[in-house]
């Protein structure tokens, strides 16, 4: 039902009461997750616009220049509370529609990215949604043939009752053959080609704009869409050949709000206006009334905007890939979104009132009270690091990455497990790179912090394969909005990655925003999530650090260590409070310097220093072994091992006086060397040593719980 105050401003446009049917439709359409309500105004700060991008927010995908011809397409979204609700087929969903939002700009989707977030595994029902949610993004991306070349797991009490399933993807395609979502012209038919229409997915959007409650389980199953990846195959290719025909002028995927939403938002963009036949649209189930119809979010369907000339040659491209399509109406000039069913005349509205008329909220904010530091006992430091590595936000997600062909296309020169993705997309010479992810752990104390360095990091996991930062997207998970402190961690984690973005010179080019991730069932909300994931320019394959360090390579750790370990993984399990790490102030330097040295050819290994600090991060990477000397950071040694400062990396070489000259005056110091087989840390101390079974036994230890 539409709220009260929504319902009077409707009227008092339309001059009447709307209808059941167009109240369905503007319910829909007007929901947070379809108009950005609460969001909106805070977005527009990002800069979005930069020399390689073709097309930035608005679309259903982005589009990035590269060379020779070549754009980039790319696209992020949640899927979380249908993930939560039906976990398999809610992860499964979520792929299969960031992958259309990619296909409807005429691109071919070439990888995934999947950012996800559970409550603790100690849980059976974590545990479960774990493994439905990894099972779904694994069967719907092999059988369509996308590679998921990265992601991360992160567990926390806070998404207990409100997993997060986020999930991105790119495409390539020739630059001039991009396909808008912007309607051409009035008379143009609109085609819908794909799966038959079901009520499966009824109110999607809606659903997604509420929190969670405590009967979800049972009574929102039927907001939950079902996949079925073998149609979406047949999907790609035929909307791909239907677009270089020449025969699509403007393509949506069937999204949020469905029919509605897809055809509504392509004649707004375009300045028209629509009329639609709901009773032509293939269906799967008999005796759906026409608001079951128009928000149906039945998934693997297309909506073409298709010259009169062309209909009967999309509908028998349909039939070539065994596929329905239906001409279910045109485009008109007068700015009107009219429905008619069974010759009846169900809906008539603006269509720029629907489409984007949704007055947006003006919310309260309130900063949260600081929490008070707690330093804790000094531990057993090799106890604590073997405890580190063992932790599930540490472990090796080796178990998950299994599960997903990310050979698939042949394109894979960097896999899955180390900092960034690197796919190869010209020739054998250049190819593109990929991270994803968020530190929740330091969102909860500081969102401003926490969104600079999530897309610091991003930026830095590009650069360890010598890639050039070229674009960003982001997903926002946050709480009900309508909570002053909610609120203000979403507007000071935008504020965060907008600032970090203009430091880097990279521009912000699409993403999505998720709220009301609140949970009835356990009276939580999540941590402010702010995941972004990030693009780079990979200029020559051949000089990609080979990340196998040798006996003897040098060892340097760039960057400056600080006591700023609130929301580390280190105070998670001491019990320890604090500071949340902030972001140094020489990003762009520190970012171009690392950048130039993975490209020299001249570095064995990088690593970028996150989550567990230092000595988790050498422990990591260096199954040859190593003798490093941690004594000399002027901080007590727990600290110096575990901070998470922002803005650091491991640099292993053979050529360490070459690297250093082209740190400049970047903070860096040469702390050990590689080999020797046992990794030894010298601390004030003394020695602590671990032996490569035992850091391999830590590591494994979430395959071994979920495979146990």
């Amino acid at each position: 039902m539409l709220p009260e105050a929504d319902f009077k401003e409707i009227q008092r446009q339309l001059g009447r009461e709307p209808n059941p049917v167009e109240q369905v439709c503007f319910l829909n359409l007007w929901s947070e997750h379809c108009s950005y309500r609460s969001s909106g105004t805070l977005l527009k700060t990002f800069t979005t616009t930069g020399d390689r991008v073709i097309i930035g927010p608005g679309d259903d995908s982005a589009v990035i220049r590269l060379e020779d011809g070549q754009a980039l397409t790319l696209s992020m979204e949640s899927h979380n509370h249908p993930s939560y609700v039906d976990p398999y087929n809610g992860a499964a969903t979520g792929v299969g529609g960031i992958v259309r939002d990619v296909l409807s700009m005429g691109a071919r989707p070439i990888a995934l990215l999947d950012p996800l977030y559970f409550g603790p595994l100690t849980s059976h029902k974590n545990r479960y949604l774990f493994e439905e949610v990894v099972k779904g993004i694994a069967g719907y991306g092999n059988c369509i043939g996308v590679p998921v070349v990265g992601g991360e797991v992160f567990f926390d009490e806070c998404y207990s009752g409100n997993p997060l399933v986020n999930v991105a993807c790119v495409g390539l395609q020739p630059e001039d053959k991009i396909i808008t979502a912007v309607a051409k012209r009035p008379g143009d038919h609109l085609i819908v080609m794909g799966s038959s229409t079901g009520r499966d997915g009824l109110g999607g959007a809606s659903f997604a704009s509420r929190d969670l409650a405590e009967e979800s389980e049972a009574e929102d199953r039927g907001h939950v869409q079902i996949g079925d990846p073998f149609t979406e195959k047949l999907l790609i290719e035929a909307t791909l050949e239907a677009c270089e025909q020449g025969y699509v002028l403007a393509c949506r995927d069937l999204g949020a709000a469905g029919l509605v939403g897809s055809s509504s938002e392509m004649a707004a963009k375009g300045e028209l206006g629509a009329h639609i036949y709901a009773d032509r649209l293939h269906l799967r189930e008999p005796g759906m009334n026409p608001m079951e119809i128009m928000v149906s979010e039945s998934q693997e369907r297309m909506l073409f905007e298709v010259a009169p000339g062309n209909v009967e040659k999309v509908l028998k491209l349909a039939e070539k890939y065994d596929l329905k399509a239906s001409d279910i109406g045109y485009l008109t000039g007068d700015k009107r979104y009219v429905v008619e069913f069974q010759g009846k005349i169900v809906a008539d509205m603006p269509v720029m009132l629907l489409a984007f008329g949704a007055p947006k909220f003006a919310r309260e904010e309130r900063a949260q009270v600081k929490v008070a530091s707690r330093l804790p006992p000094m531990p057993d430091i090799r106890k604590m690091l073997l405890d580190l590595m063992a932790s599930p936000n540490i472990a090796s997600k080796e178990w998950v990455y299994r599960q997903y062909d990310h050979e698939v296309q042949i394109r894979t020169v960097v896999k899955p497990g180390k900092d960034a993705a690197v796919l190869r997309i010209l020739d054998d010479t250049k190819g593109i790179a990929l991270s994803c992810g968020c530190n929740p752990g330091h969102g909860s104390l500081d969102p401003y912090s926490a969104g600079a360095g999530a897309v610091l990091e991003n930026a830095m996991n590009i650069a360890t394969v010598g890639g050039e930062s070229l674009a960003i997207l982001d997903c926002l998970n946050f709480g009900n909005p309508e909570t002053p402190e909610n609120f203000h961690k979403l507007k000071q984690s935008v504020l965060g990655v907008g600032d970090m973005a203009r430091a880097l010179g990279v521009p912000v080019v699409g993403g999505n925003v998720s709220l009301y991730n609140d949970s009835a069932e356990f009276n939580t909300t999540i941590a402010p999530t702010p995941s972004v994931a990030l693009a780079g320019w990979v200029d020559d394959l051949s000089r990609v650090p080979a990340m196998a360090p040798r006996d003897g390579d040098a060892i340097i750790l760039v960057g400056d260590t600080r006591d700023e370990l609130g929301g580390s993984e280190y105070y998670a399990l001491s019990g320890g409070s604090g500071n949340a790490p902030v972001p140094p102030k020489n990003a762009a330097e520190l970012v171009d310097r690392l950048v130039e040295c993975a490209r020299t050819g001249k570095v064995s290994l990088a690593h970028d220093v996150s989550r567990g600090g230092l000595a988790v991060a050498l422990c990591e990477v260096l199954d040859c072994g190593a003798e490093v000397d941690v004594s000399k950071i002027q901080l007590r040694t727990d600290l110096a091992m575990f901070s998470e400062s922002y803005g650091r990396m491991l640099l292993v070489t053979p050529e360490p006086e070459a690297i250093r000259k082209r740190l400049g005056r970047l903070p860096n110091a040469v702390i050990g060397h590689a080999g020797g087989g046992d990794v030894v840390f010298r601390t004030k101390e003394g020695k602590v040593v671990l032996a490569q079974g035992e850091i391999r036994e830590a590591l494994s230890s979430l395959t071994r719980m979920m495979m146990g």
